[in-house]
């Protein structure tokens, strides 16, 4: 007997057996139920609601034990993995009584308000359900990641534009959207931003988010189950696709290949497609030309690395969020150490508050060294100055002695001021031991160099994107 089989008939028991009404909820428990499940829009969002929390329905009360059902084993599964936790905390808020919370699957749970509306759409996207839940491609959309909490500065404006505009037309405004930077710089984030966005102006539409390597297995899976038809089926059926680090399909020919009609089949029906990847379309090792071709058709934006005043903002942002009481001082520290990308930055943020929290100590300069000193100590421990010299040195194809020397022509002085630059960003040394290390200059000479780099950054692509590739090369 199927597992769902065995569900259902557990909860028809449940009716049956004992002819005494046991496990028939009671009144009380049944208005706290209906209380909770008309919290769960404000508490969840409208399309988490409308996607999968609407069709939960009240079966039974036993034990201490508030059982509810779902249409299908998959809702189940993802109800359970995903909602759950809050759902019994909301109704144990409400009752003493409810200790535990079941979720079984009934098959012929039908929506009350849905019963007049079995048109032949509806009959269509309950056959393309079937293709979502057979090859599992509703990813979810993290919470955290909205506008209201993406931090823009100059190294994200093009790409917060650009995603601004894909929610904001009526229209398609350019097809493909192609997001491209280098880890932890917020690609996933716009993403999520994008797709809440859509999900809140017109829960209607169906949008897929998922990685390039979820993409592929459930495609090999087709493959192995002879079921692709069902696979196109499901792709080609939705109003938004979103396709995150598409880098990773490089070299898989037969994978390429499917992705490649799927995209040609989604801008034919005029169907908004967003990509992102850690290099620009053309920098694609290992992706077919045609496909490459296709991904530049549309917009391509890309992410600079962070700059020190966009670190410092998204730190401030995040404070506020956790209303946390960080001294500013504290912030400065973190935003001129932990440069790798955005992610380890909030990382290094949490782990502070955190640490404050379990010990009730309020959060300092000293306490915040203490705690990070693995991360400080690692990244010193791996980078050098004489080090930096020498792949700043590679990168720009000049002798390592310039980096000493004191010739001033620009294709010696800029590397050396990128060196500077990363000296600082990267090591604890101090400005007057970096100056030594440049050949005996003087600490303003690199308080010069830093901040030409830092405005540079800002305004030159190319020198943002040089220092991102030797600060890769530096810290792996």
């Amino acid at each position: 007997m199927s597992e769902i089989a065995k569900e259902t008939k557990k909860t028809a028991s449940l009716d049956s057996a004992n002819n005494s009404d046991s496990y028939k909820p009671d009144s009380e428990i049944s208005k706290t139920w209906k209380a909770v499940h008309s919290k769960f829009r404000d508490e969840f969002g409208e399309a988490v609601f409308r996607s999968w929390l609407k069709p939960l329905t009240l079966q039974a009360f036993y034990h201490n034990t508030l059982e509810v059902s779902v249409p299908t084993r998959f809702m189940r599964d993802w109800i359970q993995t995903h909602y759950a936790e809050r759902m019994l905390e909301m109704c144990t808020e409400k009752s003493d009584r409810i200790k535990r919370l079941e979720i079984v699957v009934v098959q012929n749970t039908i929506i009350a308000d849905e019963i007049n509306d079995n048109s032949a759409a509806k009959i269509k996207s309950n056959e393309n359900n079937k293709s979502y839940e057979k090859y599992d491609l509703n990813s979810p959309f993290d919470q955290r990641f909205t506008f209201d909490t993406f931090v823009v500065g100059k190294p994200n404006a093009l790409a917060h534009a650009a995603a601004m505009r894909v929610v904001e037309s009526q229209n398609v405004p350019f097809n493909p959207l192609f997001l491209y930077g280098g880890v932890g710089l917020g690609k996933t984030h716009l993403m999520h931003a994008i797709g809440w966005e859509i999900q809140k102006q017109s829960p209607e539409k169906r949008v897929i988010y998922l990685s390039a390597e979820k993409f592929m297995y459930q495609f090999v899976k087709s493959l192995r189950a002879k079921d692709t038809m069902t696979f196109k089926d499901a792709f080609r059926s939705v109003d938004v696709l979103m396709i995150d680090d598409i880098q990773f399909i490089s070299g898989k020919e037969s994978t390429q290949e499917e992705f490649f009609h799927t995209f040609n089949a989604l801008v034919d029906q005029n169907k908004q497609i967003i990509i992102s990847a850690d290099k620009a379309p053309s920098d694609l090792l290992g992706i077919e030309e045609r496909l490459r071709s296709r991904l530049a058709w549309g917009l391509v934006a890309d992410i600079h690395p962070s700059t020190y005043d966009l670190r410092l903002g998204i730190l401030q942002s995040k404070r506020e969020a956790l209303q946390a009481d960080i001294p500013d001082a504290v912030l400065e520290f973190l935003a001129l150490k932990v440069t790798s990308n955005i992610r380890e930055l909030e990382g290094a943020l949490n782990r502070i508050v955190a640490h404050a929290d379990v010990t009730k100590q309020n959060v300092t300069l000293e306490s915040t060294q203490d705690v990070l000193q693995d991360l400080l100590r690692s990244h010193d421990r791996r980078i050098t100055i004489d080090e930096i010299q020498r792949k700043t040195a590679d990168h720009y194809n000049i002798r390592l002695p310039d980096m000493h020397s004191a010739r001033r022509a620009r294709n010696v002085a800029r590397p050396r001021q990128v060196a500077m630059y990363l000296a600082k960003q990267l090591t604890s040394r101090s400005l007057p031991e970096i100056g030594r290390k440049f050949g005996g200059r003087d600490h303003t000479t690199v308080m010069h160099a830093i901040r030409k780099i830092d405005e540079l950054i800002e305004a030159d692509v190319q020198i943002a994107q040089d220092v991102e590739v030797i600060r890769r090369a530096l810290t792996g």
